[in-house]
């Protein structure tokens, strides 16, 4: 590895022994440069096989960024971004403890810049940033061999869905901010030393640039699995840039390619816990999680997010993760998404053909049973509005916190789809696709009321609030949107919002935005922080923030 990538300051040097498994330039036992590694790369394909594999596989390992040595329970790689973003938004919830590895998200102190919450959901990227460098810099540009072009577009992608996982969080929404600054860029161009973060305009051309070569790279290459990318992916990775960029009619068109093959999960499918199979005929990208992979960690997503790990954080000590009772109260009772929380009786239609064994006492729990059982050392009851959207691979009650996470489903292209069309003109074919995708799949009643594209927004948003609960999206709907973080109403005897967390920020707020790492900001002497704002105490925003 160059030199150059090694001493980025982003990453601690814990980190960055994570790097030790990619291809360098000290190949099959002798020094090679650049050129010569990339044209032993080029007469022999599948040398490059382990980098592209870690590649990937940075985004879903259990203690992928600290190391297994610090032993962190919220050490979850993607995932662990995924439920920070949600806390963030307000429309996940959880008890206050202080057993919650990611209490920061909840009250939004993983602004602070030397947090370990925040490093790591910049340094994961850049980790997987710093892999596409190793795996583009040992392909020949020139090269017309087919396996290493499909790998160089799943290289290219997959570092703009990294560029693409940082930049909606350190800058406001495109429009209007496209001079203004956001992540630096990592390119041979660019000294680390001395890397200003690059405007908002300037990394979403180099982030639609990947995504347009990876789509022609890409092109005719069949992948052998979901984990893998390929052309559908890399379409739907340029519609969440475009929906960014409101580009509205290349993201609607993006969506349309990257959906084709998928269908949603219908109706009859969504009858008990589930999101955790690549195989479901929804997904589109997901990170397999081998039931070895993940075994009895604590850092796995079943553990720290599901409610149902014989053997993890959530259930172990209560620790739900629940929906805001502010969106739960917006679903209709004929939305059958409504089953993905249990209600304020610790009921919910998912749990009637389920059991749990409490294997010490010798005791099955059965159906709404469940809810309430408090198993020592396992479970404890369930808080009203638990979600148990999500299960796992090895059955309710299992000590192995398996089961793949779900990047990308058919679901999301659709409200993309729907949004876009409207927005760039033709708002009756959004409200024609939106009622079409929640009635047939969701809630047989559902018409959508817009008479406007900004309320037909709105309708879009609602169901991505719902359709997408903790699958990491919230966070930069608001920010896009540019919505309030709305996470407790004034007087409101009956939220779940603990109240240490019953505070509000208006869009727009300086401290919505990340913080570099205080290591980035030592190591990189271009880096500006971002500033303004404060950390909000609780009764913050009650009076200034009154809706979404």
């Amino acid at each position: 590895m160059k030199a150059k990538y090694i001493i980025l300051s982003a990453l601690s040097a814990i980190a960055l022994t994570s790097c030790e498994n990619f291809l360098d330039e000290h190949y099959l036992g002798g020094t090679q440069d650049k050129e010569q590694v990339a044209q032993t790369v080029d007469a022999i394909p599948e040398r490059i096989n382990a980098s592209v594999s870690g590649m990937y596989a940075k985004l879903g390992e259990p203690y992928a960024y600290y190391g297994r040595s610090q032993n962190r329970a919220d050490d979850m790689a993607y995932p662990a971004i995924a439920i920070s973003l949600d806390l963030n938004s307000g429309d996940m919830v959880t008890i206050e403890s202080g057993y919650d590895w990611f209490s920061v998200a909840s009250e939004y102190s993983d602004r602070t810049p030397n947090y370990a919450n925040p490093r790591m959901r910049q340094g994961l990227m850049y980790n997987v940033i710093y892999a596409t460098v190793e795996v583009l810099e040992s392909i020949p540009d020139d090269t017309e061999n087919e396996e290493l072009i499909a790998k160089r577009g799943q290289a290219k992608a997959i570092r703009a869905f990294a560029y693409l996982s940082l930049v909606p969080y350190y800058q406001f929404a495109y429009k209007g901010h496209e001079d203004q600054p956001t992540v630096p860029i990592m390119s041979d161009e660019n000294d680390p030393l001395n890397n200003p973060r690059a405007s908002v305009k300037d990394i979403y051309d180099y982030i639609i640039k990947d995504l347009t070569d990876a789509i022609a790279d890409l092109e005719g290459f069949k992948r052998s699995n979901k984990g893998i990318i390929d052309q559908n992916v890399a379409y739907g990775i340029r519609a969440r840039a475009y929906l960014n960029m409101e580009e509205w009619a290349k993201a609607a068109e993006d969506a349309e390619k990257a959906m084709d093959g998928y269908t949603p999960y219908a109706m009859s499918e969504l009858t008990e816990p589930g999101f955790y199979n690549a195989s479901d005929h929804s997904w589109i990208w997901a990170i397999l999680i081998p039931s070895e992979t993940a075994g009895q960690a604590y850092a796995t997503w079943p553990s720290q997010l599901g409610s149902f790990s014989g053997n993890g954080y959530t259930a172990g000590t209560g620790i739900y993760r629940m929906i805001n009772t502010l969106l739960w109260n917006k679903i209709p009772t004929s939305d059958i998404r409504r089953a993905w929380w249990v209600d304020e009786n610790l009921e919910s239609p998912y749990l009637e053909n389920l059991t749990w064994k409490d294997e010490a006492e010798g005791i099955t729990y059965k159906g709404q049973e469940i809810g309430p059982a408090k198993i020592a050392d396992v479970k404890e009851p369930f808080i009203p509005y638990s979600n148990v959207k999500f299960g796992q691979r090895s059955g309710i009650g299992s000590p192995y916190n398996d089961g793949d996470w779900c990047l990308m489903r058919s679901e999301e292209m659709i409200l993309i789809r729907a949004e876009a069309l409207a927005k760039a003109g033709d708002l009756a074919a959004g409200k024609a696709l939106l009622q079409s995708f929640v009635q047939g799949n969701r809630d047989p009643q559902f018409t959508s009321k817009a008479s406007t594209v900004e309320a037909f927004s709105d309708e879009v948003w609602l169901q991505r609030r719902i359709e997408l609960w903790g699958e990491g999206f919230a966070q930069a709907d608001r920010m896009r949107l540019n919505k309030n973080i709305f996470k407790y109403r004034k007087g409101d005897n009956n939220s779940n919002v603990p109240e240490n967390y019953r505070f509000n920020i208006p869009a727009g707020d300086p401290w919505l935005l990340m913080r570099f790492p205080t290591t980035e900001i030592n190591g990189n002497a271009a880096i500006v922080q971002n500033e303004g704002g404060t950390l909000p105490q609780p009764g913050d925003g009650l009076d200034e923030v009154t809706s979404d």
